[in-house]
């Protein structure tokens, strides 16, 4: 099967990465380095994508890996896919198990951060007058999904109000605890919250449901390869992330931990065997699906892995740093995220006083070709803006002198 397996897809530009990594220790200014990273992603040169919190780009050989085992499979899938690529899941688990800090048989892959939080929102059992915490900036798909079960079930959902950005963890902490009562079975938080790209003190929110005993469910979407961590940071229970953020695994993957004595307790999204109630793979049950997509997750680890979790990390601050330090003195920008390391990494929302974001953000597309997203919040409103490890210096420089030209020239921005 060496035809098919993963290892035989590999291309020249894992190994010139490879090579680079071994002969220098490139730092995050690198731009010789930087920009071999960034030729190693089929882009777009018209436009400026900092909408990557929302999707990130594969490298090519991710695109390459996919590619190929898809048209493999498309020539017996019954045969192919199911015989020679479906198996190839196992390796992609022990290889994400590792990268999390978790035994094999706690990780499903799933399509999405979606899919495995939803797993575990319906799949608990709770009951009429249940409480379930969370705060009001999370992703509105899981607000939904609680709401849903709020209609259903007769829970009753409490939001909690959190500052955008905090000048402390303990703020955060302290509006899950006010909201505790009798009542509270579920929590619900954010590793990084994906309006603001705050990062959340998930260590002591875990413990502070343990010590009252609640589960807690981490929505990981926009943390896994963003920067460096693994599980026992903070041992939490229940884990959901998408690959296809910051890993920039193919578009429709995630993964899903779930700690080995909560298994069987946890009702699959999809309908699952009473023989299955112990194995991780019964959130995998969604039917016929393409093999390609999960296994592709292997070259995806592969590109992170030969760059680094911490190297990464810094160039994504780096870059941030540069465009942030520009705007920081400017009087009318507007900064919904607390630029300090500890409390965020690549996201950052930033808007300008009196000019409407979504106008703004408009105008950077359509003059500058810059796309970012507009983020709305009974608090705040601003522009969600996300680099990543592929965008120059010469982008971001772009970036914050549109920004200073909005500033000095409001009444363009139409």
């Amino acid at each position: 099967m060496a035809v098919t397996s993963l290892a035989a897809f590999r291309n020249d530009t894992l190994s010139m990465i490879e090579s680079l990594v071994a002969r220098l220790t490139p730092e995050a200014e690198d731009e010789d380095f930087w920009l071999q990273v960034r030729n190693s992603f089929a882009l777009d040169p018209n436009v400026v994508n900092f909408n990557n919190g929302g999707c990130s780009p594969s490298p090519r050989i991710v695109q390459e890996t996919l590619k190929r085992q898809l048209d493999y499979a498309n020539q017996g899938p019954s045969l192919y896919m199911w015989r020679d690529l479906e198996p190839e899941i196992e390796g992609v688990r022990r290889r994400l198990a590792s990268m999390f800090g978790a035994d094999p048989e706690e990780i499903a892959i799933t399509r999405n951060a979606s899919e495995s939080l939803e797993t575990c929102i319906f799949g608990m059992d709770l009951k009429a007058g249940d409480e379930v915490i969370c705060t009001d900036q999370d992703y509105p798909r899981m607000v939904t999904t609680l709401k849903q079960r709020e209609l259903r079930d007769g829970i009753k959902l409490i939001q909690v109000p959190v500052p955008a950005a905090p000048r402390a963890h303990a703020e955060i902490v302290e509006a899950y605890r006010r909201a505790i009562t009798p009542k509270t079975r579920m929590i619900l938080v954010c590793h990084v919250i994906f309006m603001t790209g705050q990062i959340y003190p998930v260590r002591e929110i875990v413990e502070l449901g343990k010590s009252h005993g609640i589960p807690v469910i981490v929505d990981g979407a926009h943390a896994l390869g963003q920067f460096p961590f693994q599980h026992s940071d903070f041992d939490c229970e229940y884990y959901g992330t998408s690959l296809h953020k910051w890993l920039m695994a193919p578009i429709g993957t995630g993964l899903l931990y779930v700690k080995k004595e909560r298994i069987a307790e946890l009702w699959s999204l999809f309908a699952s065997t009473q023989e299955q109630a112990h194995d991780i793979r019964k959130f995998e049950e969604i039917g016929t699906h393409p093999a390609a997509n999960h296994n592709a997750i292997g070259e995806a680890l592969t590109f992170h892995e030969l760059i680094g979790g911490e190297r990464k990390a810094a160039r994504l601050r780096y870059l941030r740093k540069r465009w942030t330090d520009k705007l920081i003195n400017e009087g009318k920008v507007v900064f919904h995220t607390n630029l300090a390391p500890e409390h965020s990494c690549a996201i950052t929302n930033v808007g300008i006083a009196g000019i409407d974001p979504a106008k703004l953000a408009t105008w950077l597309m359509d003059r500058h070709g810059i796309f970012v997203v507009e983020i709305t919040h009974s608090q705040f409103k601003g522009l969600r803006v996300t680099p990543s490890i592929y965008s120059t210096v010469e982008e971001v420089d772009r970036f914050a002198e549109a920004m200073l030209y909005a500033v000095g020239h409001p009444r363009d921005i139409a």
